[in-house]
């Protein structure tokens, strides 16, 4: 569990930050988005980066200063609309939920609540895949370009029978319209996600991929001076400890910066007893991820594929038909129960089932 920050702290570890005052460096990723939103004929930008190195956070940052942004590169803040939306967080199972999530942040927005022409086209009941292309076409034709910052796709490669390629085209159709701007974060390339998945459209081709990677030392040396380099909630032998705990990667860095504040609030706790609360904290963030997918592969070479082919040798020892067909029922058997103990989705097993028959 993510340490929240009490009232006077600074360093917030957990989700994405929400606050200004903790957000520090990544501006060259935002001008790359804010370039792109700006431009005469916008490009959709798939943000990659492994978990907690910021991605959620870069977005949100973007979504509350876009407008200032986009003046600076001499364009309307009005031409523009961006919303945040988490789409481990928006319920987002089905393709009408998705439309309607978007709606919803749009609807949010002030500059639109007052205009009858962007209100209209997203306010007539339920949105489908034409309908919500239909009210896309008519911001364009207001001159207004929805800009959709959709943080953690892989959550839609979960649900393919939903969220199919004809979902993903009417996005790319969108894109290609000029009618929609996406900038989606993940933790690895869109591209290799669609080879994954078998997944066959153009959407996965994004115009510009940004590699979001660890703080510069300097933005790093700005993070550990929180809330403000002139007046430091750490003192700088503090600071230099959270440097040497954290590195330069950002979340580390914000759980550094919260426990070693957190020992001077609890009577001056020892440093040791910082160091021990981080290190829980970090142990659990690099612990590798337990995916019972992966090992489904593994599993079916293991106890399916190696027994098929030894037993077509058995007939050359002398062993019967029947007695091959048992140890390939037995083995299957055991590979079954394998992939369910290790969590394997029961789905999954009948699919292995219904290929192998």
């Amino acid at each position: 569990m993510n340490p929240n920050p009490p009232p006077g702290c600074p360093f917030v570890a957990g989700s994405a930050l929400q606050n200004s005052q903790s957000f520090v460096g990544r501006q060259e990723a935002l001008d790359s988005i804010t370039s792109r939103s700006a431009a005469a004929q916008p490009t959709s930008i798939n943000v990659f980066g492994k978990r907690k190195i910021g991605k959620s956070s870069l977005l949100y940052r973007f979504c509350e200063t876009y407008e200032q942004r986009v003046q600076r590169y001499g364009r309307n803040p009005s031409e523009f609309v961006a919303i945040y939306l988490s789409l481990q967080d928006a319920q987002c199972n089905k393709e009408a939920n998705f439309y309607k999530a978007v709606a919803d942040k749009l609807l949010q927005r002030p500059s639109v609540q007052g205009n009858q022409d962007l209100t209209a086209p997203l306010s007539g009941g339920s949105l489908d895949r034409q309908s919500f292309a239909g009210a896309m076409y008519k911001w364009k034709a207001r001159g207004v370009l929805p800009i959709l910052c959709l943080d953690k796709i892989e959550e839609l490669f979960q649900r393919a029978d939903e969220f199919d390629n004809g979902f993903y085209d009417s996005l790319r159709s969108l894109m290609d319209g000029n009618a929609l701007m996406l900038v989606i974060t993940s933790e690895q390339r869109l591209d290799v996600y669609s080879r994954k998945r078998g997944l066959t459209s153009d959407f996965f081709n994004v115009g510009h991929v940004v590699h979001l990677l660890e703080l510069t030392e300097l933005e790093a040396g700005d993070l550990v001076r929180l809330p403000d380099p002139n007046n430091p909630a750490l003192s700088p032998e503090k600071q230099q400890l959270a440097l040497d705990w954290g590195g330069r990667h950002p979340y580390l860095l914000q759980l550094a910066g919260f426990w070693l504040w957190e020992a001077r609030q609890q009577q001056d706790r020892p440093i040791r007893w910082a160091k021990q609360k981080f290190n829980e904290q970090a142990q659990r963030f690099s612990r590798p991820r337990f995916h019972p997918s992966r090992w489904w592969r593994p599993l079916k070479c293991l106890f399916w594929d190696l027994p098929r082919k030894f037993g077509s040798l058995a007939k050359f020892i002398g062993a019967t038909k029947s007695d091959v067909g048992d140890w390939m029922f037995g083995s299957f058997i055991l590979i079954a129960l394998g992939a369910l103990a290790l969590g394997v989705p029961w789905t999954e097993v009948i699919d292995f089932i219904r290929e192998n028959d």
